[in-house]
């Protein structure tokens, strides 16, 4: 096949790539920290030696050897145009338990969110290698998920998740009866945007994720209850390059999954347990979703906004929060202006959620002058206060 006709599809924090060939191996873009075990695992290909043994040898690699991040390698899986009528006439196998087994691996996948869709709407079947290769090793019926390890919650009233150096201190009641869940983009095995500043990586979900805490700090001091659904350990930094990890949890100390669809469902799944949990005497809850946009270098953008098209009290945050952030700047900056827009969407965690909720796209972390925005740390600080008169002011509207 012409290399030109390489297809290249970006799925859930993986690189995913698809290429006929005699032999037509699913590949994927490595991460830091990925080894042969950890990409087996996530495949659901773990429990079968000779697709270990496969993976070194498709990649030409000594068994146990690094494997090199942001590099493609070959996975034991094998990709199949679907004929549209069997998987059996697709590979060319009469066995309908294997056909059902592999109707399976595929479902599962696709669940993990590692496939885009249905392999009968896509026509894009996967075969894992032990299933058509391996015939001396034993057959799982279906594949093994992956747990994720149980631990308590942290502790109410533990607040060490801004660090040692920024306690927590109470300076009034203004948003008693509030409550916000805020969850910054991305995180775990997936970073987001990546921009690139001073040779270094500026990534999306470390400078979310500060202004989220710094915003979370603000509201609990001015008397509402605040939840970091996506937690790190590294609390409030006042440095400009804020180091790429991949250790963050959801709410709970709950790994991180590497499917974006599960990664989404966990999160919105803890945001609305919580909701259950303060329906009957908060006053307010919200929803806050804080990310960076990526786009073109030359592309500079404001801050903007997203509400669910069927969420009017969603529509009303987002407006507060733009009219805001645009008496911010008239007062800061005057003259300089503001083109941050608000718009309705319909996005998986503005729809699943169950608070009314806003998405908040803080710049573009590929833009010179928006990376201003956020690798300073008093911007940082800026926009967490900003964003938090923003919520005063809807908190006030609410009464």
């Amino acid at each position: 096949m012409n290399t030109k006709k390489l297809l290249l599809v970006l799925l859930l924090g993986i690189q995913t790539i698809f290429i006929a060939a005699q032999d037509n191996y699913v590949r994927v873009v490595a991460r830091p920290g990925d080894n042969a075990g950890s990409l087996l695992k996530w495949f659901d290909l773990d429990k079968y030696s000779c697709n270990e043994r496969q993976f070194y040898e498709i990649n030409k690699l000594k068994e146990g050897a690094t494997l090199k991040a942001n590099s493609v390698y070959q996975l034991p899986i094998l990709y199949y145009r679907y004929n549209g009528k069997s998987i059996r006439t697709t590979i060319d196998d009469s066995d309908i338990n294997k056909a059902l087994r592999i109707k399976a691996y595929n479902e599962a996948l696709e669940k993990k969110g590692l496939m885009a869709a249905n392999f009968v709407n896509t026509r894009t079947l996967w075969v894992p290698y032990h299933e058509l290769k391996c015939p001396g090793e034993k057959v799982v019926s279906e594949p093994v998920a992956v747990e994720t390890p149980k631990s308590s919650e942290p502790a109410k009233g533990d607040f060490s998740i801004f660090g040692k150096d920024n306690p927590i201190k109470k300076k009034d009641n203004i948003l008693k009866g509030a409550v916000y869940y805020i969850v910054s983009g991305h995180g775990g095995p997936d970073p987001g945007a990546v921009g690139s500043r001073g040779g270094k990586n500026v990534c999306e979900d470390e400078y979310a994720y500060d202004i989220s805490l710094r915003l979370a700090k603000n509201l609990i001091e001015h008397g509402a209850t605040a939840y970091m659904i996506t937690r790190d350990k590294d609390g409030i930094r006042e440095g400009e390059y804020l180091p790429c990890d991949y250790d963050e949890t959801c709410w709970k100390n709950k790994t991180i999954p590497r499917g974006q669809k599960s990664r989404l469902n966990q999160r919105a799944s803890a945001v609305n347990g919580l909701y259950e949990d303060h329906k009957k005497t908060a006053k307010l809850q919200r929803v806050i979703m804080v990310h960076i946009d990526s786009r073109s270098k030359s592309e500079q953008t404001d801050l903007f906004l997203y509400y669910h098209p069927l969420s009017p009290s969603g529509k009303n945050v987002a407006n507060t929060l733009q009219a805001t952030i645009r008496e911010k700047y008239e007062k800061y900056q005057p003259g300089r202006g503001y083109t941050g827009t608000v718009t309705a969407r319909d996005l998986h965690m503005l729809r699943e959620t169950k608070p009314a909720a806003v998405y908040i796209e803080l710049g573009n972390i590929s833009h010179k002058r928006d990376q201003q925005r956020i690798v300073k740390a008093s911007n940082r600080q800026a926009l967490a206060n900003w964003l938090y008169d923003g919520f005063v002011a809807d908190y006030k509207k609410s009464k």
